[in-house]
C-alpha cells in the first residue's frame, strides 16, 4: 500500500523556520514592557519543527512546541510545554498567508490568527481565549524577522 508522503505539508512550514523577535500589546494597545524572541528551527530529520520563545516579560512563559504534519490528511499539530509546566496541544493550518493555531479544551478555549506580511518579514497576530463559550482578546503579538 502506498503511503502519502509529508513533503508538500512540510514544505508549507518553511515560511516560519528563522529567528524572530517578538512584540506584544495587551488588548488596550499597550505595549509590554520589553521584547521577545522566537526560533523555529527543523529537527535534524526535516519532519518536525521545533519552535522556541522567549518573553522579557516575567509573567509571561519561555516556551517549547513541536510542530508537525499529518501526511494522509495534510494537516497539522502543535504539541506545547511552557516554564509553567502547562501542555497543550494545538490543532494548526498555515496557508494562503495565515498561520492559525486552535483549541477547544479546558481550562478555555484558545485560537491564534496570524497574517505574514507581503514580504514574508513580518507575522502580526492576536490570542483570543474563550471563557463561557466568548472569545475575548488576550494579547496581540507581532514577530518580525531577524534571520
Amino acid at each position: 500500500m502506498d503511503q502519502p508522503t509529508a513533503e508538500e505539508a512540510l514544505r508549507e512550514l518553511q515560511p516560519l523556520v528563522g529567528d524572530w523577535t517578538v512584540a506584544a500589546h495587551w488588548p488596550n494597545g499597550e505595549p509590554w514592557p520589553g521584547g521577545g524572541s522566537m526560533s523555529v528551527e527543523w529537527l535534524p530529520t526535516r519532519q518536525l519543527l521545533i519552535q522556541r520563545t522567549s518573553m522579557d516579560l516575567p509573567e509571561a512563559p519561555d516556551t517549547v512546541a513541536v510542530i508537525g504534519c499529518d501526511a494522509a490528511n495534510g494537516t497539522y499539530t502543535q504539541l506545547y510545554s511552557d516554564s509553567r509546566g502547562v501542555c497543550r496541544i494545538y490543532q494548526m493550518s498555515i496557508a494562503d498567508g495565515e498561520w492559525r493555531l486552535w483549541r477547544n479544551g479546558e481550562p478555555f478555549a484558545q485560537r491564534f490568527v496570524g497574517r505574514f506580511g507581503a514580504d514574508g518579514r513580518t507575522i502580526t497576530g492576536q490570542w483570543e481565549a474563550a471563557e463561557a463559550g466568548e472569545y475575548r482578546t488576550d494579547f496581540d503579538l507581532v514577530y518580525t524577522r531577524v534571520s
